[in-house]
Order: C-alpha cells, then structure tokens, then sequence
C-alpha cells in the first residue's frame, strides 16, 4: 500500500544514503531536493498534520550554505544536504520547541540539544519540527496516519513518523519511553530503530523518565537509520546515561556478511492473548518460512510484574520531571494531570524496588539470547487502531524500553484493512550492529532475495 502523497514524494524510493552521495557527485544540489520537498510538504500537509513546525525560507537558507560548502572542496559531513525533521521535545535554536503543550507555547531555547549540534555538524538540513503529544506522553495529537486518516498514526513520536511515511523526509528523529518509536512506525509502514540505552545522548531533550528516554530513528529504508544513528552517537558529560567508547560503526556492520545464517526466537510477551488474528497469521507465516532457524519460547511470569515496575518507574520519574508542568495544571489534560497525581503518590522504596527489575530481564533475556541471534516479537497487537481517541497500546514495546535493548521495527506485515503493521526485532544489549545487519539478512530473507550462504 502507497502512503498518502508519497507515490508524488520526490524521494519515493530513494534512501538517505543515495541521495548523500548524488548531492556529493553534484548530480543534485541540497536547494534542489529542498525546494522539491518543500513542495510536497505544501501538498499533503494540509491532510497529514506532522508538523509543528515548518518555515520552506529556513530549509532554503540552510540548502544554499551547504551547495556553498561544497563548492569549496573542503570534505562533505556523512549528511551533507539530507534534510532531517526533529520531534517537538528537542531543542533548537532558532525554532520553538514546545513540547506539545501550550505551558511551552513559544518557548524558543538558547542552545541546540546535543544531537542537533552533531547533526549540523554532519551536514543535516535541519528540516523542521514535528508533532508530539502533551508532553511526549499518551493524550493523541492531531497527526493523521498516512495509510489512513480514520486510523491512529501511534504514540508521541507520531509526527515523526507521518512525515516519513508521507515522503515529506528521507529521516525523522523522535524518542521512546515506553513505545514511541517502535508503534508509530508500526502503524505508520516506516522502519523504527531504538538503539541500545545510552548509545546516543538526550541532553537538551525534554527529559520525562531519564532511566528509560532513548532517541530513536524513522526511516523509509534500513541504511538510512544507521546513517544518521551513527552521527548522533557518543558520549556527552550532559547525559550521565553515556559513556565513553569505540563508534558504533553501525552503517558498516550492517553490510557486512552474516558470519552464520541467524537463529530467531519468537517470543510471548505479557498480552500476547491481545495480539490480532491478521498478526498472529503474519507471524506464524514468518515462522514457517524461517523453518529450524527460529523457536519459540515463553517469557518467565515474573515479566508481567516487570511490567507493573516499569510503570512504577516511569510515573515516579514524570512526576519529578513534570514537577514545574504540575504547577499548571488547569492547562494540562486530564490524562497527564492523573499521571502525574499516580507518580508523586509512588513511594521511594517501591521506585527503588522496580528499578531493580531492569537487571533481572536482562539477565533473563540474556539465557534466551545465548540461543538465538535477535528475538521477534509484534510491534504491536495488530493495525493502527480505526480510533483517534487513542495513540495504541505499548505493552509490546515497554519491557524492551525499560531493560535498554536495542529494537528495530520493519515493516513486513500487512492487516485486515490494508494497514501496515511491523514485525519488531530486539537485539543483545550493546550488541545494535548485529541486530541491524540480521534485520537486513532477514528483510532480504522475506523478499525472497537468493543470497550467497547468508550474505547480508
């Protein structure tokens, strides 16, 4: 199924990655692709709603100094001239960023986040701003779903992803907590990647739970994520989250040949029962394609209490990240305002208590990962809901949130109603190249392309 505007889209078709290397060659220059995209933007807008943000004489502005640069023939950032649109929770200089609440309205930040800043530096048209919930949180957003209007486009980072799906960007950034990136590119056909806890830095970024917030990458095509993942990687003494260590090297890896045909898992999670006749179809389908390189297996009990901890932690932290939010509260919705009345009410040995649950599912899952090479799970219980009250359920994401592993979605699955849905891939912690390269070995796999032993 074509998305709303993308078959017109400038890009249809075409990653990041090839459109970085026209702009080098000079077969197109940074005002070209701009101009075009702005012009898309122009057209589907109006339906899709993915921005907060957009002005075409700033994208334009940034174009011309980037051809500039070129011509100097100094060398060119690994994103030089692709356009990158931000979630509304990231500071820009320049640009408001209100973090989907009107507490924030015109809120204009002195500094770029950390991400931003390497994004420029690699040459990124900072593209615009995109729609996010209330505070990043689960009260829906007026963002459309491009493969249907009627349907939810998923959680907080739905902005992100309408605007890729919709071709209005090659790349998007947006953040998880509980199941921001991974859903709404599930609902939306784009692949959603969530690196490993800590890999890229959050500083200058609304911070709602600081032990489980991860940025994260939308995409029309898998290179295109580890691209961009590998220049907002590293460490920075503003996120005590980070930590000094080699580059990922992730674009690289993934092109390397797969040392061994993977061995999958398929895993069922808490809810499993919730999860759609069309999923469970399209996953037992994978299955058998997959053959002796998958098994299945249960998760122990104890991960449906692991469940209740991450809420725990999540609503305690809201509610000391929230703490000046609360002073406001006529101006928050009622979802938010009872968040935050669950959180402060958690008490510190409880908070305490489900942190140490993170530790007991990495040391669980790390017994299943000594038999397979990635664990496959849905990326959701089925479809975009036809339900605009609603952003979906995270229950398929948050455990692999709260433990910090590395999870890719990619979209495979078809629903009922035509409706993508994505089968969601987790990876060994530390471990993102591996799970990025067995993702394209397996995309290939389930397109039917021949591969030379497991060449990926």
């Amino acid at each position: 199924m074509t998305a709303i505007g993308m078959i017109d889209s400038p890009i249809a078709g075409v990653s990041a990655v090839t459109l970085r290397d026209r702009i080098a060659s000079g077969a197109l220059t940074v005002v070209e692709l701009c101009e075009h995209l702005c012009d898309h933007v122009r057209a589907t807008e109006p339906q899709i709603g993915a921005f907060a943000w957009f002005d075409r004489a700033h994208v334009l502005e940034q174009a011309v100094q980037l051809d500039a640069y070129r011509k100097t023939g100094r060398p060119l950032g690994p994103l030089h001239g692709i356009p990158v649109a931000l979630k509304d929770i990231i500071d820009t200089v320049r640009i408001p960023t209100e973090n989907g609440t009107v507490i924030d309205s015109g809120r204009m930040p002195s500094r770029d986040a950390v991400i931003v800043s390497r994004l420029k530096a690699a040459g990124a048209v900072i593209f615009g701003k995109t729609v996010t919930t209330e505070l990043a949180s689960m009260e829906p957003a007026a963002t459309m779903n491009p493969f249907g209007l009627e349907h939810t486009p998923g959680g907080s980072s739905a902005g992100s992803a309408a605007a890729v799906a919709a071709g209005m960007v090659p790349i998007a950034i947006g953040t998880q907590t509980g199941g921001s990136v991974i859903r709404p590119a599930s609902f939306c056909g784009t692949f959603g990647y969530k690196p490993t806890f800590g890999l890229v830095p959050r500083t200058g970024i609304l911070a709602q739970s600081p032990s489980m917030d991860t940025v994260g990458v939308f995409a029309n095509h898998l290179d295109d994520v580890a691209l961009v993942t590998d220049v907002l990687s590293g460490c920075d003494e503003g996120d005590v989250a980070t930590s000094p260590g080699p580059a990922p090297r992730l674009l690289e890896i993934m092109h390397e040949r797969v040392p061994v045909i993977p061995t999958f898992a398929v895993v069922h999670l808490p809810s499993m029962e919730r999860v759609s006749e069309p999923m469970r179809s399209a996953l037992s389908e994978l299955v058998e394609v997959l053959g002796d390189q998958v098994f299945e297996t249960g998760l122990p009990n104890a991960f449906s209490e692991a469940v209740i901890a991450r809420d725990t932690v999540n609503l305690a932290e809201m509610a000391k990240c929230y703490y000046r939010y609360g002073t406001q509260r006529d101006h928050l919705s009622e979802s938010i305002r009872s968040m935050l009345a669950r959180g402060e009410q958690v008490l510190a040995r409880d908070y305490l208590a489900a942190l140490d649950w993170k530790a007991l599912i990495v040391a669980a899952l790390d017994e299943i990962f000594e038999r397979c090479d990635v664990i496959l799970a849905p990326a959701a219980f089925g479809e975009a809901p036809k339900d605009r009250t609603t952003t979906g359920d995270p229950m398929m994401n948050g455990l692999w949130t709260f433990s910090g592993h590395p999870v890719v979605t990619i979209p495979v699955f078809e629903g009922a109603n035509g409706m993508p849905m994505g089968l969601q891939m987790i990876g060994k912690k530390g471990m993102d190249g591996r799970l990025l390269r067995t993702a394209r070995w397996l995309v290939a796999h389930i397109d039917g392309v021949s591969e030379d032993r497991a060449d990926g």
